[in-house]
């Protein structure tokens, strides 16, 4: 039996052995009970808080959705605060086999019949092959990363603008997807959407692609329903997108050929490397784009015009000094990184994390020890662990310089990407690969905003798992 390790602050020497406590249930219908409190009649975080304060432990057993049928075994130890968080990172504890969505895995028809790289563990040898591509890939395109995204970004700030002119106010979301969406494909392939037989239909066809994967996740919002229970029970068919994913699917074969002549060069089937870049591109990348953007906008657009002056002039002046914007430019702009880490730290654009546990383990919260045995799942549900008041002080607030000067140090605990942000992704862990361009984007979306606006103000929509509704209300240019 081996033990989990922190560098926490308030890490004990030595912490006492404690039963996890927490229940399953009686077969079929705890499952069912906790499914309906989860999604009805407490809501997400209440549903963690609730049994947080019922337990007196961050770390519980309890199920978790979809449950029957969808999934065989709905029993997890969670594990809620940011201490006991950190063994979902520790590969040689834990496994990732087909447990990136939680208790079940969509059908492989989603990815062309192969498990892609996402659902394998760090054991299987085709992982390391193609973390490694993933890689590869993202380090030969690092000076492709701002020309192309700036391109981008100046076409959504027109776009906004127009609608703005024209009905006195603008949708973010859709804009930001199809920005997104026209970045990652002409990194991918070298070229944009429009110029392919996609045309306009990605960020429509990979939404539906997702939706189809995650719903059973997810609820509509409404009390008990025949609809979200049928979503909850049974999964739902690849055929609805079938012929929608066939289209993306040709659209990057045809498109990316070099990047595939470079992975048959390296022993992959030219197919199951192009299904791994239609996930890394479309779940991975587009996927987190969806939610991560409106999430900044939402909270720099809520900082007031304050914030946004502080942005602005901290901005222009490195520009000024730089001359243009840089990597280096990039990394002169404590505040600006600040405003990223502190939306991955409050909204993390995934919020659960699965594993199984390899062997006999103990884990620790800040305040005791359990053991968790050989095959039991482990579940953690990240908006706890980065709100973890244990680790940062007022978590429920965003605090926009919270990781400036002596505050950089707490990077070590926003954990957005699958592991600690002071950490980076190699063929060996499962830390997203694209970790840095996410960041990378996030800040050189607010360079070319403040390098435009002075200000802006926004209204906020509906809050769902695919992030904030957000409406541009207005822009006050550059003075």
């Amino acid at each position: 039996m081996t033990s989990s390790s922190s560098d926490h602050p308030t890490s004990s020497l030595e912490l006492s052995l404690r039963e996890i406590p927490g229940s399953y249930g009686l077969p079929f219908i705890g499952p069912i009970k906790d499914r309906y409190d989860y999604f009805y009649n407490q809501g997400e975080n209440e549903f963690f808080k609730s049994r947080i304060q019922k337990y007196n432990s961050t770390v519980f057993r309890t199920n978790m959705p979809p449950g029957p049928f969808i999934s065989s075994n709905p029993k997890v130890v969670a594990v809620l605060d940011s201490k006991s968080f950190t063994i979902l990172f520790d590969n040689d504890k834990v496994e990732k086999r087909d447990i990136l969505d939680g208790t079940y895995m969509p059908s492989t028809s989603f990815f062309g019949g192969y498990r892609v790289c996402a659902f394998l563990d760090t054991t299987e040898s085709n992982h390391h092959a193609l973390k490694s591509f993933f890689l590869s890939f993202l380090a030969s395109s690092h000076k492709k990363f701002i020309p192309y995204l700036r391109k981008s970004l100046a076409v959504l700030f027109e776009n906004l603008e127009n609608e703005i002119s024209e009905k006195k106010s603008a949708g973010f979301n859709n804009h930001s997807d199809n920005m997104a969406f026209d970045f990652v494909f002409k990194l991918v392939t070298g070229v944009l959407p429009s110029e392919t037989e996609l045309k306009s239909k990605g960020p429509g066809t990979i939404a539906t692609w997702l939706a189809l994967q995650l719903a059973p996740l997810g609820t509509a919002g409404i009390k008990p329903n025949f609809i979200d229970d049928i979503i909850h029970t049974v999964r739902l068919p690849f055929l609805v997108i079938k012929s929608g994913y066939k289209q993306l699917y040709n659209a990057v074969y045809d498109s990316a050929s070099s990047l595939l002549d470079e992975a048959e060069t390296l022993g992959m089937k030219r197919e199951e490397a192009c299904h791994n870049l239609v996930f890394l591109a479309g779940f991975n990348a587009f996927g987190g784009m969806k939610v991560l953007f409106p999430t900044l906008i939402r909270w720099i657009g809520s900082g007031g015009e304050d914030l946004h002056s502080r942005l602005a002039e901290e901005i222009r002046a490195v520009v000024k000094e730089e001359g243009d914007i840089t990597f280096s430019a990039l990394e002169k702009m404590p505040l600006t990184k600040s405003v990223v880490y502190e939306t991955l730290r409050i909204n993390p654009p995934v919020p659960f994390q699965y594993a199984k546990a390899r062997e006999d383990i103990v884990v620790e919260s800040h305040d005791a020890a359990f053991q968790i045995k050989k095959g039991e799942i482990i579940f953690g549900y990240q908006p706890f662990a980065t709100k973890d008041p244990k680790v940062f002080e007022n978590p429920e607030d965003f605090v926009a310089d919270r990781f400036v000067g002596e505050g950089e140090k707490l990077i070590n605990y926003v954990y957005w990407s699958n592991a600690r942000e002071t950490e980076q992704p190699s063929a060996d862990n499962k830390q997203c690969p694209g970790k840095d361009l996410v960041v990378l984007c996030c800040r050189l979306m607010l360079v070319e905003l403040f390098l435009r606006y002075d200000t802006f103000t926004v209204e906020i929509g509906k809050l769902s798992a695919l992030g904030a509704s957000i409406t541009i209300a207005s822009f006050t240019k550059a003075t």
